[in-house]
């Protein structure tokens, strides 16, 4: 994934949410006209490996023998979730993208229908996907007293899907839309409804969502979004925000939390599917790594926690997932 950075293109009033302007004096002069932007593409780099990657037939069983008697927290990222059919951000045949910043979408309302718009069509075919071998093979691996949870980057609610009962959405979900003025919540279900009657024949007018381009939070490349119309809180009129953390805002404290306390519940650290390029993710492997305990990185291409990873295995999450689940927790 390619992100754009810069500073807000305007002002912005005070919401709920983690991002706030800054106060400043009243004055007398006429206000500046916003500043131009121009995005720059930052690529993350990441330290050399401490260990090489083993693929599947030596990795596999080097990661049996350290996982197993250890009770596993895992980590996972988009990669857990392209045999679903939603594609990943970094993967190594991935398109380079650059996903909206918070910044953009609460300041600029241009930005905000571009959003809308694309994720009106994308949401549905996300909306559809179902959970994979990997979603499946950790759930029985919770199930068996192996996982002692799943923290995840994803915000596709697949690992809910398949069985998962501890699951910690750390970048939020598609799934609830959020009030950035009066913190009223609703269902995307719920909110799809009224897109489509402020917006009727746009979807048919894109084209089969099966031929558009889809991105990991449902966002759809399409070539133009004029006219869309974008819907306001229908409680107070205010603006309405998926219930997901943008680039340029923090994951709730609370959140974290709730994450580092089940990190620490666990003798080993496994990260499936994940480059941890962001450090949302990357923290927790920083974390467990200072402290000792194993790390397993089960990835296809670099991540930026293989300098800290015990063993990292060069293989794709599903097939990975399954055979560790049929060699811990067999039925």
């Amino acid at each position: 994934m390619t992100l754009v950075t810069g500073p807000p293109q305007g002002p912005a009033t005070s919401r709920i949410g983690t991002y706030r302007d800054p106060v400043t004096a009243p004055s007398s002069r006429p206000p500046a006209a916003p500043p131009t932007v121009t995005p720059r593409t930052i690529t993350p780099r990441f330290d050399p490996p401490s260990t090489p990657a083993l693929e599947l037939d030596e990795g596999l069983p080097a990661a049996v023998e350290l996982l197993r008697g250890r009770r596993v927290a895992v980590i996972t990222g988009a990669g857990v979730s392209t045999d679903s059919g939603i594609p990943d951000y970094r993967g190594p045949d991935s398109p380079p993208r650059r996903p909206m910043t918070y910044q953009q979408f609460v300041s600029d309302p241009d930005f905000r229908r571009t959003y809308w718009a694309r994720n009106h069509v994308g949401w549905r075919y996300v909306h559809r996907t179902q959970p994979n071998a990997g979603h499946r093979a950790l759930a029985r691996l919770e199930h068996a007293g192996v996982v002692v949870g799943v923290v995840t980057q994803n915000v596709d609610r697949l690992h809910h899907l398949a069985g998962s009962r501890r699951v910690i959405d750390l970048h939020g979900t598609y799934a609830d839309v959020v009030c950035l003025d009066c913190g009223h919540r609703v269902t995307r279900d719920t909110l799809a409804q009224r897109l489509e009657a402020l917006n009727p024949g746009f979807v048919e007018a894109v084209g089969a969502v099966a031929d558009v381009e889809i991105a990991p939070d449902a966002d759809a490349v399409i070539e133009s979004t004029q006219g869309f119309v974008v819907a306001d809180c229908d409680v107070c009129g205010g603006m309405l925000k998926p219930e997901i953390v943008y680039f340029g805002e923090s994951v709730p404290r609370e959140r974290v939390d709730r994450a580092f306390a089940l990190v620490d519940d666990a003798d080993a650290l496994l990260v499936a599917g994940s480059s941890l390029a962001v450090m949302s993710g990357f923290r927790f492997v920083r974390h467990v790594a200072r402290s000792g305990r194993p790390v397993v990185v089960v990835n296809r291409g670099a991540t930026r926690g293989d300098a800290l990873a015990t063993l990292r295995v060069h293989a794709g999450t599903s097939e990975t997932l399954t055979a560790l689940a049929d060699a811990l927790a067999p039925a």
